[in-house]
């Protein structure tokens, strides 16, 4: 079988030494990508710029923008099995880009730039995808958590959601560990204790094991 991850943050250009970007390490992308190697299956990691490795030398697709990031998905989604987005994809991108670097303007003490949204990667395979793959999204939600992460699997046409907490310490971007919540589109919720992002990913596999059982 085969299956996406895609991973890392997206970078968005203002010029050519500024961007807008998130904290996003990488790390639950290629924990995901790891663990699914193990497994054995066929994985293929479309990444943002990370600073960290696949243990297993996988090699990913490298990519910089959410644009990027949609086109590499569009060329092989139909080929999957499983598909799932860990990537943190920048929401916004500004309308233009300065080619060279923005110099500072002694009359103007503030700079506007006006965004756009990025496509909504989750969303849009989600209305296209076909009955036998089973795609997985992240949420970072800070309030009424498990309502909103239940809200976009139903919008954005997920199998699964995986929770993420903003006010726990232990949850999102960059460190090793995370705290997860599993959320399947037949309602079930699963609340995971504090664990290794290796380990977050083994209790996700389960849960799209259980998913293919299930069709």
């Amino acid at each position: 079988m085969k299956v996406l991850i895609t991973a890392g943050p997206t970078r968005e250009k203002i010029d050519n030494v500024r961007f807008i970007s998130n904290y996003s390490s990488g790390k639950m992308g290629y924990a995901i990508a790891d663990y699914a190697y193990d497994l054995g299956y066929d994985v293929y990691i479309i990444s943002g710029p990370v600073n960290i490795k696949s243990i297993n030398n996988l090699n990913p697709i490298m990519v910089e923008s959410a644009d990027e990031m949609y086109s590499e998905v569009l060329k092989i989604y139909k080929e999957m099995d499983i598909l799932i987005f860990a990537a943190a994809v920048a929401d916004f991108k500004p309308v233009s880009y300065v080619d060279g670097k923005i110099k500072k303007n002694e009359n103007h003490s503030n700079l506007l730039i006006e965004l756009k949204e990025n496509p909504d990667i989750l969303a849009n395979i989600g209305k296209i995808k076909n009955e036998n793959q089973i795609v997985v999204g992240f949420a970072l939600e800070s309030e009424n958590e498990v309502e909103h992460a239940f809200i976009k699997l139903k919008r954005k046409n997920c199998d699964l959601i995986i929770l993420n907490s903003a006010n726990k310490p232990n949850s999102g971007f960059d460190g090793d560990y995370n705290t997860i919540t599993i959320i399947d589109k037949y309602g079930g919720i699963e609340e995971k204790p504090t664990m290794l992002k290796s380990e977050c990913a083994k209790e996700i596999f389960i849960k799209i094991n259980s998913l293919l059982n299930k069709g």
